[in-house]
């Protein structure tokens, strides 16, 4: 059975199998899983284009373009991660120049652009983190 509605501003549609699924799973533990599976998937979607900061073909990481512990709405945005090798994303701190640099070679200057709205959005609006959202990016990345 498909249940639609609506929490805050989001509609969600979702099967009532998979929100029993995850009914005893806190936000945190449901926020990791999110994580691990999202992360799994940008590693796959970018495995042949190397490090988006340095071109390295053995990158590890997801990296983030704009950071994931100071805009957490954009955590899970496609367009904000890449993959990204340890050296960069770990030791370089995300090696931002370059990535900046490099960033329109795997989006366009109008998804960079609505980045920075989101990001704009955020600081005005604020984010909490939203336990149907994450259940939806569970499912969508595993």
């Amino acid at each position: 059975m498909i249940i639609i509605f609506r929490f805050g501003l989001t509609i969600y549609k979702m099967d009532s199998k998979t929100i029993k699924k995850y009914k005893k799973k806190t936000i945190s533990q449901l926020h990791k899983l999110a994580t691990k599976h999202f992360n799994k998937f940008i590693r796959e979607r970018d495995k042949n284009k190397g490090c988006v900061s340095c071109d390295s073909y053995t990158f590890s990481d997801a990296g983030h373009y704009y950071s994931a512990g100071h805009y957490p709405p954009l955590r899970y945005n496609e367009n904000n991660v890449h993959g990204q090798c340890k050296q960069c994303n770990y030791f370089l701190h995300g090696n931002l120049i370059e990535y900046k640099n490099r960033i329109t070679k795997r989006i366009t200057i109008n998804q960079l652009i609505e980045l920075d709205f989101e990001v704009i959005r955020y600081k005005q609006t604020g984010y909490k983190w939203d336990r149907y959202y994450l259940i939806e990016i569970i499912e969508k990345y595993k």
